[in-house]
């Protein structure tokens, strides 16, 4: 008698229109998502079918999905490997492949909680972050251009290049601002683009595009005008100082005014800032994650001078090694004081003991207490994937020793799309 073989309908990745931006890997909390130097992938073992990796993703690449035989499908190493997706198995094809009759199982499978040595589930910090942008933040559109739209890409052109941090070796920071001339490229503050570097990789295929975040608001970085900014870091040297030439962002760093670029996107739908009067706003960040915070922080400066905004707290907490290798450090401390309240936090500062972002938040407790207890507040998160976990984690602390409920405001913070996680 022959046994149905299950068929499950597998996971997976489309390499053709992923850009590499982390997100997916980032939200899922399982750890059944990675990646090499060529495809982000699924480990079908591992996924549970939370979908929390669907709805974060800009391109919509992570929704993609093949029906295989359970015990046949798709390894890490063949996903390592794709330029594109497999072709869908027939019927035929997938009775032949499962030795005879298949038994299709959609449904999501048991997964066991995971837990550590006390006995109780570890913190996770990405399963507070939320994916739904606030409710009254504005409308934002997505993949205008890309390899699935009608225009595979946008030409900009550059129209500026400044350093914006000081001279180093190991690294420099660059504010590149593009011009997209008479073509429609409509960006919001936490968005993000897609750049395709010229030439081909070792394979001899083309350059995947690598994602910026945005760094200007709304009407752009020159207001009136159909253009944005990115804050791009390149790695001049690794840990042993040899030289590191990266593919993307050198090519970024090193563009000239009047060179041109080719785009895709624009990308994001979550991590927008809100629109309504009285919002809060409380920015964490590191590195080039300030890129978005310089976004909401510009909009919100023109909004004032405009008389069009009132009331709504800026706060403001911001890493780097040192202060030298912290973007635009010049320009926020000209902002004025009554406008964004600033803490700044570095963690190589020579004679000085190493301080992080959490470390300067806990500092101001008793300044973050009632904007936790303000449905008002909106937080946003954004720098390297180690910084996330003891942000979470200092929240979570301070509203604790405040008498607050962390489970239920941890739950409404995702849920009312008020605690943003963009980490890479």
């Amino acid at each position: 008698m022959d046994m149905a073989v299950t068929v499950i309908k597998q996971h997976l990745i489309d390499p053709e229109i992923c850009i590499r931006c982390n997100t997916c890997e980032t939200m899922c909390p399982v750890g059944a998502i990675t990646h090499d130097a060529n495809n982000y992938v699924v480990d079908a073992s591992k996924c549970n079918w939370c979908n929390d990796c669907i709805s974060p993703c800009p391109t919509g690449s992570i929704d993609n999905y093949r029906k295989v035989p359970s015990a046949r499908a798709y390894t890490l190493d063949e996903q390592f490997g794709w330029g594109s997706l497999p072709a869908e198995l027939s019927a035929e094809e997938l009775a032949a492949a499962s030795g005879g009759a298949a038994a299709v199982d959609e449904a999501a499978p048991e997964v066991a909680a995971v837990v550590d040595a006390t006995g109780e589930a570890p913190f996770a910090a990405s399963s507070y972050g939320a994916t739904l942008p606030p409710w009254s933040a504005a409308h934002a559109y997505t993949n205008l251009y890309g390899p699935k739209a009608a225009e595979k890409t946008v030409t900009a052109t550059v129209v500026g290049n400044v350093r914006v941090t000081e001279v180093g070796t190991d690294y420099d920071t660059h504010h590149v601002m593009l011009d997209f001339g008479a073509m429609p490229f409509p960006v919001l503050e936490g968005q993000s683009i897609g750049i395709l570097p010229p030439g081909v990789d070792a394979n001899g295929r083309p350059h995947h595009a690598r994602q910026y975040s945005i760094a200007s608001p709304r009407n752009g970085e020159r207001p009136g005008y159909n253009n944005l900014s990115l804050t791009v870091k390149r790695v001049l040297e690794d840990h042993q100082g040899r030289p590191v030439r990266g593919v993307a962002s050198n090519y970024v760093c090193d563009l000239k005014v009047g060179d041109q670029v080719q785009v895709i996107g624009p990308f994001g739908t979550s991590f927008l800032m809100p629109n309504h009067p009285k919002s809060n706003i409380v920015m964490i960040c590191t590195g080039t994650g300030s890129a978005p915070m310089r976004a909401m922080t510009e909009w919100r400066r023109r909004l004032r001078q405009s008389g069009k905004f009132e009331g709504g707290k800026l706060m403001l907490f911001f890493g780097a090694r040192t202060q030298q290798e912290l973007p635009y450090f010049g320009p926020l401390q000209n902002l004025p004081k009554d406008f964004i309240d600033t803490s700044f936090a570095f963690s190589r500062t020579p004679g000085a003991p190493k301080r992080y972002v959490q470390d300067a938040m806990r500092n101001r407790a008793a300044d973050l207490v009632p904007l936790l207890k303000d449905a008002n507040t909106f937080f946003y998160v954004c720098g390297l994937k180690s910084m996330e976990e003891g942000v979470v984690l200092a929240l979570r602390d301070i509203a604790t020793g405040a008498g607050i409920d962390w489970p239920t405001l941890g739950a409404a913070l995702k849920r009312e799309g008020r605690l943003h996680l963009e980490t890479y």
